[in-house]
């Protein structure tokens, strides 16, 4: 009778644990899939820079990347996202890549969605607005993206550069090829005609953040003041005693911040969108406005 009774509270115990195990799942992925996945985090970063010129102390740079459009990210975050740039102000806008993802959906579908993701972007009121591109970009065909995106007024550096001009002065813009999927040239990107010239800094834009371990000896890594990337979505699932369920090649020795490699600065973009699962945990999506000083 007392074992017939113990087996039954024992089979009760079980099933009480497994529903409650059940519920709790179930509240984990509503909580990363529906809340934190669309919780944006405006993160305001001063960057110091040496041999910066007056002209340019407090300016403003605002970095959106991996927006991921639509798999798995919704058109009305992006948007949500233009418009908390637009409140900034900023006077340079940055895009580090992966507008799209090409993992699933069939490229003619990638490629509206690359459309979509560049009129979007056309409403970014900062005429000064550049991009690079990332390994999702390469897969779902870089002549798509990147004309949807200079169709609306968004200048894309692909092993180039170009001047930054205010009051007289002038800092460099370049951006590289993506690194994983791509071909980086950083001889094209910073040619030695703009390094080490004084009161002249270069801020590169590099989709991922580990290539800079390349560029830490090169020359023109040398020349580098700054160095912004993304495509690690900071781990996009960070567990308590874990961290990341899962990094990407080239975004596996810097996840997520600010680091000092060598000479550069180097800031890794948690980026808005999702790949894999649509999901974000311990882990909110990110647009970083910095504000530039000099030393």
């Amino acid at each position: 009778m007392d074992s017939t009774i113990t087996a039954e509270a024992q089979q009760v115990s079980r099933r009480s644990f497994l529903k409650g195990a059940m519920f709790g799942a179930g509240g984990l992925a509503l909580y990363a899939g529906v809340f934190e996945r669309h919780w944006l985090e405006i993160v305001h970063k001063e960057v110091a820079i040496g041999g910066l010129p007056e002209a340019f102390d407090g300016i403003k740079v605002a970095q959106l990347s991996d927006i991921h459009l639509d798999e798995f990210t919704e058109p009305f975050l992006l948007r949500e996202s233009i418009d908390e740039i637009n409140r900034a102000k900023p006077d340079v806008v940055l895009l580090t890549g992966d507008y799209v993802s090409a993992e699933v959906l069939p490229r003619n579908l990638t490629a509206k969605a690359a459309w979509q993701c560049g009129s979007m972007l056309s409403r970014i009121q900062c005429p000064q607005r550049y991009a690079i591109f990332g390994n999702h970009d390469v897969w779902a065909g870089e002549e798509h993206v990147g004309e949807a995106l200079t169709t609306n007024g968004i200048s894309v550096l692909r092993n180039s550069y170009l001047p930054l001009e205010r009051g007289g002065a002038r800092v460099w813009l370049a951006g590289l090829d993506d690194p994983v999927c791509g071909r980086p040239d950083p001889d094209l990107a910073i040619p030695a005609s703009i390094r080490n010239r004084a009161g002249e800094p270069v801020i590169l834009m590099c989709h991922a953040p580990d290539f800079v371990d390349e560029l830490r000896d090169h020359p023109a890594g040398r020349a580098i003041s700054l160095v912004l990337s993304g495509h690690t979505h900071g781990g996009q699932i960070r567990l308590p005693f874990v961290g990341a369920l899962h990094l990407p090649p080239g975004g596996r020795n810097y996840v997520e911040g600010m680091f000092q490699v060598g000479a550069m600065q180097l800031y890794v973009n948690r980026g808005i969108g999702s790949v894999g699962v649509p999901f974000r945990f311990d882990c909110r999506p990110e647009i970083t406005i910095f504000t530039l000083r000099s030393v």
